[in-house]
């Protein structure tokens, strides 16, 4: 069996457009991927087409080692958009192996490790500015089954947080722990945005609450400084989701510098990169729960590499909290029920795209906002959906 062709599609979901990745092989089987890269669909779209389509039209499926190592050594440069194109393609590849074997992917790469898989909720919060509205929508997630919400409270604050932005922010997860009680786990979402000094002294403001993890407190590329952070803080730390080369996990782990590494299936080489990547954090006793804040293929890779992995936590979803026709896109798919996930059961990753659907919905340049003005906030996809609970 050989890969003789390599096809992409876009398709607007609101604040993101999906970019998905279509391996089509000699004897019929397609497999799936996702490359989604915010700001940079289209850069990606180019390496697939031109570059990555190079390097695996007539290989054969089965040699991931080889073609995605080939591919990883020789694009030189590094980065999320080549390392996103690549991961798109090796999830894809995984998809035509679990279909020509007849099993679903988590069977091929460790198994049932778990029993149960739990979600945690993220873009619930789109719209809410005041406390009483973080609260109101947080008891509405609750009541959908999940267990844990991850949500930012920092709105524009970049480096510096002032008195006022931290009383502020503090205010919006004091509601939220008060409305959903001290059962609910609570991830607290920076998005690197904070020097260390302000991100420790938000963090020990936390204690009384049940802090699941602070996520990337600090810039993600500078270890050294989220390693002394974690040393200097009770709450459990978090981060990796903008890290993508196999040599920066390396360092994260063996620094110790977060408790939970997040790695993202569809940015970091792909399924077996995050395998790879889990297997050297439970060396160091370390969980993972991959990043997931994109499409439903990305989720469906990251879903089999959660089942099959025992350092697995909880993991991302944005499922319930997106545009209307998420699901159409994939021929409505949905793995969650009542806050958690279910066990994937068919072949490959187990969905397939709705080319229709797809079509109907066509890109949208510049769809994702800046994380450091109002309009992430006010924009942010999900205010519709859980409002129907």
């Amino acid at each position: 069996m050989k890969i003789k062709a390599l096809e992409t599609l876009l398709a607007n979901a609101g604040q993101r457009n999906y970019l998905f990745v279509r391996l089509v092989t000699d004897t019929g089987l397609v497999g799936i991927g996702e490359a989604t890269l915010e700001w940079q669909e289209k850069a990606v779209d180019l390496l697939l087409n031109e570059w990555v389509a190079s390097r695996v039209i007539g290989k054969d499926p089965f040699d991931i080692e080889d073609v995605v190592g080939g591919m990883i050594r020789d694009q030189y440069q590094g980065g999320s958009t080549v390392m996103t194109a690549i991961s798109g393609a090796e999830i894809a590849m995984w998809d035509i192996i679990g279909k020509a074997t007849g099993q679903p992917v988590y069977r091929l790469i460790g198994g049932k490790a778990k029993q149960r898989l739990d979600a945690y909720a993220n873009g619930w919060y789109g719209g809410c500015v005041t406390p009483q509205q973080f609260a109101a929508r947080a008891r509405e997630v609750v009541a959908r089954g999940y267990r844990a919400l991850k949500f930012d409270p920092f709105t524009t604050a970049w480096k510096i947080l002032d008195d006022e932005e931290a009383d502020a922010a503090h205010a919006v997860v004091a509601a939220v722990a008060e409305a959903v009680g001290p059962t609910i786990g609570l991830m607290i979402e920076f998005h690197g945005r904070l020097g260390e000094g302000d991100a420790l002294r938000f963090i020990r403001r936390l204690d009384a609450y049940n802090v699941v993890w602070c996520e990337e407190p600090v810039a993600p590329e500078n270890l050294e400084m989220l390693a002394d952070l974690r040393r200097r803080v009770t709450k459990p730390i978090s981060s990796g989701e903008r890290l993508y080369a196999m040599a920066d996990f390396a360092r994260l782990i063996s620094l110790r510098a977060a408790d939970v590494v997040q790695m993202d299936v569809a940015h970091c080489g792909g399924i077996s990169a995050a395998k790879k990547i889990a297997a050297m954090a439970a060396t160091q006793d370390m969980a993972i729960s991959p990043h997931c804040s994109i499409g439903p293929v990305a989720l469906a890779a990251a879903l089999h590499v959660a089942w099959s992995t025992p350092n697995m936590l909880k993991l991302e979803c944005f499922a319930e909290f997106d545009v209307d026709w998420r699901n159409d896109l994939v021929c409505g798919w949905n793995p969650l029920r009542n806050g958690s996930f279910m066990l994937p059961e068919r072949p490959g990753l187990g969905l397939e795209l709705d080319e229709a659907a797809i079509a109907a919905h066509p890109y949208k340049a510049l769809a994702f906002p800046s994380l450091w003005d109002n309009s992430w906030r006010d924009e942010f996809t999900g205010t519709a959906k859980v409002s129907r609970v």
